[in-house]
């Protein structure tokens, strides 16, 4: 392998070709290895036009890797983390969350730091969840400007946050629900197709209020103490893909809409005020940062605000764990 050698394990997942199209836009001049999330099945797919092979998850695969991404299953991640305390070395970039609890793991949001922080060597860097991530941007920039005294956040979940299979789920289910036949359940517990849902069925394999929790813990590594931590609530939505977030914001003093799209506007938040549509999740697919609109004073309440955001998660997801990698790199002399 080249001495910047990369992996991606989950290659074939909707993080992980987020990555690979992330490291393609961006022209990095790693030697990429695809790796699948199952052990034995390897995969075909495209890379720049061209048929490329993922090959089958085997943790030996790993060794040669300076950086190594998660992006599959939590089972290929942890038999990786496993493999690794074994056999340190690489760079570790968790997209899975499946080393939160390691105690060698680090939160990690790039967008969000001055700059790399420093790690001991073996830091596991565990990529803050999307929602988290853009919640932040928000009210890191609100706060620099005007004291936040309190917030609340309705954040909707799309289903590609589920995976692929999340996806398939919510698009079976629109077309029984249209042909009138039984519902696929097996993700979500219960209908998600045309509903909005504050908890998934009983017989989901992960439950809704798990992943608020996550978001919220992540939001509070973020803001580190500085901030008032929002009171929030997660909504699974009916959408395949991107976060929408409404927030209500309550400063110290008393802000027009105008000043906070002015304070708000900068190159990872794009303000789309007056007679600007408001942001949609299907309007942000592909775009860096967030999008937000409808800014509009609370009118039963002189120092409080509406907002509405919009942002890729899979986008914000693969560009924070792009970032750190490079960092990562070039802090160890990496081209």
């Amino acid at each position: 392998m080249a001495q910047d050698a990369v992996a991606i394990v989950g290659s074939e997942t909707l993080a992980g070709r987020e990555l690979r199209e992330v490291l393609r836009e961006r022209k990095v001049p790693w030697a990429l290895r695809l790796i699948g999330a199952e052990p034995d099945t390897a995969r075909l797919s495209e890379e720049d036009g061209e048929a490329v092979v993922i090959q089958p998850f085997e943790a030996e695969a790993l060794r040669e890797a300076r950086v190594v991404f998660l992006a599959g299953s939590r089972a290929s991640s942890r038999q990786a983390l496993e493999f690794f305390k074994r056999h340190p070395g690489p760079e570790v970039v968790d997209l899975t969350y499946a080393a939160e609890e390691e105690p060698a793991a680090r939160l990690r949001a790039p967008l969000l730091e001055a700059s790399p922080p420093e790690v001991p060597p073996g830091t596991i860097h565990v990529v803050a969840h999307p929602a988290a991530v853009a919640a932040a941007l928000l009210l890191a920039r609100l706060d620099a400007w005007r004291r936040i005294v309190r917030s609340v956040l309705h954040i909707f979940e799309p289903a590609s946050e589920r995976g692929q299979r999340g996806v398939e789920e919510l698009e079976k289910q629109t077309v029984s629900l249209l042909s009138l036949r039984e519902l696929p359940r097996r993700v979500y517990g219960t209908q998600v197709g045309f509903a909005l849902l504050a908890r998934y069925g009983s017989e989901a394999p992960e439950s809704l209020e798990s992943v608020e929790l996550r978001i919220e813990r992540h939001l509070a590594t973020l803001l580190a103490g500085n901030i008032p931590l929002p009171s929030l609530r997660l909504v699974q939505a009916p959408v395949f893909h991107g976060y929408t977030l409404s927030a209500w914001v309550e400063l110290e003093q008393r802000a027009e809409a105008d000043e906070v799209a002015r304070i708000l506007s900068s190159e990872l938040v794009d303000v789309r005020h007056g007679d600007l549509e408001p942001p949609t999740n299907v309007g942000v697919a592909g775009q860096s940062g967030i999008a937000v609109g409808a800014i509009a004073p609370d009118r039963n309440h002189p120092r409080a605000c509406w907002l509405w955001a919009a942002a890729d998660n899979l986008r914000l997801l693969a560009e924070n764990a792009v970032s750190v990698a490079a960092a990562r790199l070039a802090a160890a002399g990496g081209r």
